[in-house]
């Protein structure tokens, strides 16, 4: 079985080098990583070219999440495509234990559980620790942008990345969207783990761009899905609840919730 590893980057170089170390670490040496950057100026480019263990696909300019995710796609023929950001650090067997439980479920796009924030703990002994406590918790929800892998036939059926939402930003709403109008199972499932620092490309595109790209996306978004006003209270209502009911849930069970953010040195679950 095939899997390739997809990550679009923009200089964050720390963040690069530590993602691609622990990938190292973490899974087999047969798994595809192409790694795309954005017309980084850091030296994240010339780092990424040094890196024999990687395809890099190099742009002269910002391309994007939806063109870069959809040249790492078209750049591999693999069975599972893994959408991944550069900011987070990845558990041992993460990859494994992710792609194991998609595949004894027949789930097509799945996410792994998460803790957002600073990393203020012992990962490594945190991950452990959730993952024993959490391998029978799975959503069947609205998987996470931050890491997410997909069966390769589900693109051939929904479709790639749609390149008209421009730098970043609701171009994954808009393909679950497409996948949950299909019937593909999707899901986030606690036998993987990963930290997620926090979007930490996007606040510094955000900082260099004087164009709000992200109210036109999301502007964009509303009029391809054709969503209203009453529409769009209604599917936050209704996501607010859920999220309640599933955390309390895996709280109440596990201890733990599937997606998790260190605030303050308090927990948010949800």
């Amino acid at each position: 079985m095939k899997i390739c590893i997809v990550i679009p980057v923009m200089n964050k170089l720390q963040f690069t080098k530590q993602c691609l170390d622990d990938l190292n670490h973490t899974i087999d040496k047969t798994v595809e990583i192409i790694v795309i950057d954005n017309a980084s100026t850091d030296g994240t480019k010339e780092y990424l070219a040094t890196m024999e263990q990687i395809q890099l696909i190099s742009n002269s300019s910002n391309k994007g999440c939806a063109t870069s995710w959809n040249q790492g796609i078209r750049a591999s023929n693999s069975e599972w495509i893994v959408i991944l950001n550069n900011d987070v650090r990845l558990s041992k067997k993460w990859l494994d234990n992710l792609i194991m439980q998609a595949n004894e479920n027949s789930i097509d796009v799945i996410s792994p559980g998460m803790r957002e924030g600073e990393l203020d703990y012992n990962f490594n002994q945190y991950a452990a620790s959730y993952t024993k406590k959490m391998k029978n918790a799975f959503r069947e929800c609205t998987p996470s942008g931050v890491c997410f892998a997909v069966k390769n036939f589900v693109f051939t059926k929904a479709g790639l990345f749609d390149e008209n939402f421009h730098v970043g930003q609701y171009e994954d709403a808009d393909f679950f969207r497409r996948c949950k109008k299909l019937n593909f199972k999707m899901g986030i499932t606690g036998r993987s783990f990963i930290h997620h620092f926090g979007s930490t490309t996007q606040k510094h595109i955000q900082a260099r761009f004087k164009n709000d790209y992200s109210t036109k996306n999301r502007i964009y978004h509303r009029e391809k899905w054709k969503i209203g006003l009453i529409q769009r209270h209604y599917e936050r209502y209704r996501e607010q609840l859920r999220t309640i009911y599933w955390s309390r849930k895996e709280l109440l069970l596990y201890k733990h919730s599937l997606l998790e953010k260190g605030d303050c040195g308090k927990m948010k679950y949800f």
